[in-house]
């Protein structure tokens, strides 16, 4: 089946995806799935901040796919949310623009959920594109979890949970943001992507809802995805990181400003002490790398403890990026 054919008058999947203006990324992503996805789909890709030429060119090398124009600075979240509001399948199926199926991915997952009596949203697996594992499932996080996070001593791939590495389908608490089917109802009963979050963790606070209100979520590790995340250094960080940081505060802090307090001055000194140690790199060494790493944490730094929104603080250090 294309793209364009329809169960009854709406597609069984809306695939919604969000791409910065990286050709590299996307073409492999939607040749990928064209290539592997059977049911009836539509094809949402936001096109965030594209310049003329490459939506000129994407448009004509897949005119399956609806580009939904997004000019202005926006997150994850909102971005999501602008064709998940125009979303017409009963499922849809969320996917990072670094992502590519080697497998009928949706078609599966379709079929897991299905089959699976009490399943609310479902994931695949997903390798790095040398073959190594990178997630399957994810375990609960809490205040803990993030404390351990910040001195680096936590993996939440590698921590003893039965929520990660089950076989065949089984139950998970966290999705990965990057690839999950969800029913379009349920997506908009809980209220789709939380725009407080510019940059993370809008993924764990969806998780977290859902679980919450009696969802409960599943993985099919016989499902596969790749996905190329982390795999480039740039200096879009200094300013995404300083959102996701703050977001994170506003996540594990629940409005609570002595909460919020607490784990601000804790985020503060990790903070400093790892910005004294990329400094003497920086100074040993003065890489691009090194200096992002300072970058990042002195953006840091200055947005714990302001009353800046997620994306006001990621306008701010992007504007820096454009001089």
């Amino acid at each position: 089946m294309s793209s364009i054919q329809r169960t009854g008058n709406n597609p069984t999947v809306s695939i919604v995806i969000v791409c910065m203006n990286n050709l590299k990324n996307l073409y492999p992503c939607l040749n990928s799935i064209k290539q592997y996805t059977t049911v009836s789909y539509e094809t949402l890709v936001v096109a965030y901040l594209f310049s003329k030429e490459n939506l000129e060119q994407v448009k004509r090398d897949f005119p399956w796919a609806t580009f939904i124009e997004s000019d202005e600075i926006r997150g994850f979240s909102e971005n999501n949310n602008l064709a998940l509001s125009q979303a017409k399948g009963k499922y849809c199926f969320v996917l990072n623009d670094d992502t590519e199926m080697k497998m009928p991915v949706i078609d599966r997952l379709i079929i897991s959920f299905e089959k699976t009596p009490d399943c609310s949203i479902i994931s695949p697996i997903s390798y790095f594109p040398d073959g190594r594992l990178q997630s399957c499932g994810r375990p609960k996080h809490t205040v803990w979890t993030w404390f351990l996070r910040t001195m680096r001593i936590y993996n939440e791939q590698e921590v003893k949970s039965p929520y990660i590495h089950g076989k065949g389908i089984f139950q998970t608490y966290n999705l990965v943001g990057a690839f999950f089917l969800i029913p379009t109802d349920l997506f908009k009963e809980l209220g789709w992507f939380d725009e407080r979050y510019f940059f993370c963790p809008e993924d764990i606070a969806l998780s977290t809802k859902a679980n919450r209100l009696g969802y409960k979520l599943y993985v099919d590790s016989e499902v596969e995805i790749i996905h190329n995340e982390g795999g480039t250094w740039s200096r879009m960080l200094t300013a995404t990181q300083p959102a996701s940081l703050r977001g994170t505060l506003i996540f594990y802090s629940e409005n609570k400003m002595r909460k919020y307090l607490i784990l601000g001055i804790w985020a503060w000194i990790i903070n400093l002490i790892w910005l004294i140690v990329s400094s003497f790199a920086f100074l040993m060494r003065a890489s691009e790398k090194n200096k992002i790493r300072v970058l990042c944490k002195y953006h840091n730094l200055q947005s714990i403890f302001t009353h800046k929104s997620t994306k006001e603080i990621f306008i701010r250090y992007y504007a820096k990026l454009k001089k």
